[in-house]
């Protein structure tokens, strides 16, 4: 069997956790939070700082984890280490059917509708969308190496637009008093929200991707130093820089205004200071940024199926646990992936053509399920970390799980829950006939 090489650094690792995390979610959320928050900008503030917290304490109880585990799939690894195999494996059926190709085929959406935006076209979204899919599953299949230097090169110039926002937007609106006006006056177009909780989960698909950086743990360099940095280090700039950038855009634009623009808010805050060309050019580094994280995103779906047959689990453990001997990538995996992430793609399209009667929210919904997962390891952590201060092996998990609570409280009072819930149920139990008892050494192939 031939071992992925160890071929990213500290770089690489943070850079995925700020580069997934740090993508679509602060651009085309921004007026969902402050909806749901009833236009109220204090309450849009709190939304965004409880759920920023809840994933730099999450990721502070997932770094001792890593320091200690170390093997192909981190969240996989954790949970196979804390409950045995066979909970390790619907984890990984669960993130390689239903979480990465999910979130993979919302970035595709949000990806092209930003470039058909700039492109001006009325027309051509979901095909642009199904092209960034091929496209980024090609670069990661063919060339994996390109596609982690990419994700540093997008996760620098994803920064440029956020900065631009937050110091000119907050220092204008000092001057000009639309700051303290966003603060004073809610929108009067609102006439309630969903309610704080609600608000908390709209900014959770805007901060959720930073778990996936340990979908590359067995290809990076001393991963049980590397890791943890990157995941502690990375969400707490994430948050800085997200409060920052939303006190720029409520410095321009009022909050009737915020929820007016939509998706469009940062590249309109822009253009009022700069001009026309400002606003195109952010809306290039918009673009850049999507396709970082969807590049990101991609990186975990690649990899999703090879958790599951690297252990000699699931369909065909020989096929997908191939590797490339050229290329050192997770071919028939990503392969897999992609096929997966089309099916999704094609539900999102659904919720826009009113096949389902309601909004099936899958940029949020698969998130809230993941954070029952995380409740089960903060568990295992109280009870087996005894090496750990009362801080790391108490306290920590403790407010973790209570964020993860408030984060599915908030699901479960979206439209569709139950209907998402049991179509989940559904894929994961289409895993069960599949789970039969690993190999104790499976030989995979290469080619």
């Amino acid at each position: 069997m031939q071992d992925l090489q160890r071929k990213y650094g500290i770089w690489t690792a943070t850079a995925m956790v700020v580069g997934i995390v740090i993508g679509s979610g602060v651009f085309f959320k921004a007026d969902d939070v402050l909806l749901a928050s009833g236009g109220s900008l204090p309450t849009a503030l709190l939304a965004w700082l409880i759920g920023g917290s809840i994933m730099v304490v999450t990721a502070f109880v997932f770094a001792k984890i890593a320091t200690r585990i170390e093997r192909v799939n981190g969240l996989v690894d954790y949970f196979e280490e804390a409950y045995g195999w066979r909970a390790g494996y619907l984890v990984a059926w669960f993130m390689t059917f239903v979480y990465y190709p999910t979130l993979v085929a919302v970035l595709a959406w949000v990806s092209a509708n930003y470039t058909i935006g700039l492109l001006g076209l009325a027309q051509g979204v979901w095909l642009l969308a199904a092209a960034y899919l091929v496209l980024f599953f090609l670069l990661n299949i063919y060339s994996p190496v390109l596609a982690g230097m990419w994700q540093v090169s997008a996760t620098v110039i994803k920064l440029i637009p956020l900065a631009l926002v937050a110091v000119v937007g907050v220092i204008t609106g000092l001057f000009s008093g639309q700051t303290f006006s966003s603060f004073a006056n809610s929108a009067q177009t609102v006439s309630s929200g969903g309610g704080l909780a609600v608000a908390t989960l709209a900014t959770a698909f805007a901060y959720e991707g930073w778990i996936i950086a340990t979908s590359i743990n067995a290809e990076l360099k001393d991963a049980k130093r590397t890791l943890p940095k990157a995941l502690f280090f990375g969400s707490t700039a994430v948050v800085i820089i997200y409060m920052l950038y939303y006190l720029g855009i409520s410095g321009v634009l009022s909050n009737e205004r915020i929820l007016a623009a939509g998706d469009g808010a940062p590249v309109e805050v822009i253009a009022l200071i700069f001009g026309r060309l400002g606003g195109t050019l952010l809306t290039v580094f918009v673009i850049i940024s999507c396709l970082g994280t969807l590049n990101g995103l991609i990186m975990g779906a690649s990899r999703g199926m090879f958790a599951i047959a690297s252990r000699g689990l699931g369909p065909s453990p020989r096929f997908f646990g191939t590797i490339d001997r050229r290329t050192n990538s997770t071919g028939n995996s990503a392969i897999l992936g992609f096929i997966l992430s089309a099916f999704w793609l094609v539900v999102w399209y659904g919720n826009f053509a009113g096949w389902f009667g309601k909004f099936m929210d899958i940029s949020e919904l698969p998130i809230a399920f993941l954070y029952v997962i995380y409740i089960s390891l903060y568990i295992w952590v109280m009870r087996r970390f005894t090496d750990l201060g009362p801080f790391s092996r108490y306290a920590a998990p403790l407010l973790a799980g209570a964020g993860s609570v408030y984060i599915i409280w908030g699901a479960i009072q979206k439209d569709l829950f139950v209907h998402f819930f049991l179509l989940t149920l559904v894929i994961v139990l289409a895993g069960l006939p599949f789970m039969r008892s690993p190999l104790p050494a499976p030989q995979l192939r290469q080619y």
